[in-house]
């Protein structure tokens, strides 16, 4: 058994990845609702966490939003969900939705298959400041 936050949404995210990192603290910033919560997936807590869920992730490279006891989105379907709850202009992102899941994921994936080469990679986690140390599980 996992003991996780109550009311909170968490959000499993590749720790090494300087787009993925940035991304995270974007998200953090836009969370005025203080819903998310943080672990890198290759956090014991995420490793607990995937497997809890059942996702091999060396065959899911993807951002994974999770719900605790109600679902879990990977891909775009957790990127969009999460923009979508920043509420403002960032609701538009809902309308993205409408498009097949296999479509939005043709461009998810062509954007994590480049992240690194594009962005760069940290050779470790990220170790969050002491502002934002509280959102991230361990």
């Amino acid at each position: 058994m996992i003991d996780l936050p109550v009311n909170k949404k968490i959000i499993l995210f590749d720790g090494i990845c300087n787009f993925c990192n940035d991304a995270v603290l974007k998200t953090i910033n836009y969370d005025k609702e203080n819903q998310f919560v943080f672990a890198s997936l290759q956090s014991d807590i995420g490793k607990k966490i995937t497997s809890h869920l059942g996702i091999n992730t060396s065959k899911i490279d993807s951002i994974i939003l999770y719900d605790p006891d109600i679902a879990y989105y990977i891909k775009s379907t957790a990127a969009l969900k999460i923009m979508n709850e920043f509420g403002g202009i960032w609701k538009v992102s809902k309308f993205f939705l409408i498009f097949p899941e296999t479509i939005r994921n043709i461009v998810y994936n062509f954007i994590a298959k480049n992240r690194y080469k594009w962005f760069g990679k940290k050779e470790e986690c990220m170790i969050p400041s002491k502002e934002v140390k509280e959102k991230f599980l361990s």
